[in-house]
């Protein structure tokens, strides 16, 4: 199913909790699943959230590829962007463990851009972060390293596995500083049509807050509005079976 540009610029509005907040409403997944742990960081924290669909691939560092040169893969894997929905999020699943070199830099960030890769999330680490923040490539790792090692990747448009989580190839993202999640696409345009109302119904409870003589009955009643406002907007929504 092809998403819209109009709704990925919608779904980008929302930070990353707010969106795994709505997706628990449609009682879709487990509410422990669909998200990367705190393994993967934001580089930049200040970046505003990304949304895009995975351009998978594995990275070896470890030792030199069979064949072709330091890069060979990176031709095939920016050409294979054009397969996915929308503009893509490249996620490397680093085969060694732990990381031996860098699976990015500033030379693999400026391609990816350039092709209209919106960011790069990776189970390894990075480096030249000075020249990647500077050109705003977002990108989220496990830490960061000085070499590139015999940097190659070996595999492209593969499911991997990156901070807990298998990413196939296509799934759609959304990340900011707080992580990165799955967005199940069957229910894609909703989250974003429904990411307002849940924001409203959190307010009641931080406008309540925000009062001159706040109190215990005030946040009482205001956290129950918003459990009812939430409720109402859960039963609206739920895939679970009555």
């Amino acid at each position: 199913m092809k998403i819209q540009p109009e709704l990925l610029d919608k779904l980008r509005r929302f930070d990353t909790p707010t969106i795994c907040n709505v997706i628990e409403l449609f009682d879709v997944r487990p509410r422990n699943t669909g998200y990367m742990d705190e393994r993967i960081k934001a580089c930049f924290p200040e970046i505003p959230p990304v949304v895009g669909f995975a351009a998978t691939a594995t990275f070896r560092a470890s030792a030199p590829p069979r064949r072709g040169d330091a890069y060979a893969g990176l031709d095939e894997q920016v050409s294979r962007f054009q397969e996915l929905d929308g503009p893509a999020i490249v996620v490397f699943q680093d085969l060694d463990s732990p990381s031996v070199a860098a699976t990015f830099g500033e030379i693999m960030c400026s391609v990816y851009q350039v092709f209209g890769a919106q960011g790069l999330i990776t189970s390894g680490t990075g480096r030249d972060l000075d020249q990647v923040q500077k050109i705003g490539f977002p990108v989220f790792t496990s830490g960061t390293n000085c070499s590139h090692g015999y940097v190659h990747i070996p595999q492209i448009h593969v499911t991997v596995h990156v901070g807990g989580l298998a990413v196939n190839p296509n799934d759609l993202l959304h990340a900011d500083r707080n992580g990165v999640t799955t967005i199940p696409r069957e229910i894609a345009s909703e989250v974003g049509a429904v990411g307002d109302e849940f924001i409203a119904a959190e307010n009641v409870v931080l406008e309540a807050m925000r009062q001159p003589q706040p109190s215990i009955e005030l946040l009482r009643s205001a956290r129950t509005e918003s459990q009812n406002q939430i409720a109402r907007l859960r039963q609206r929504v739920s895939r679970k079976p009555s």
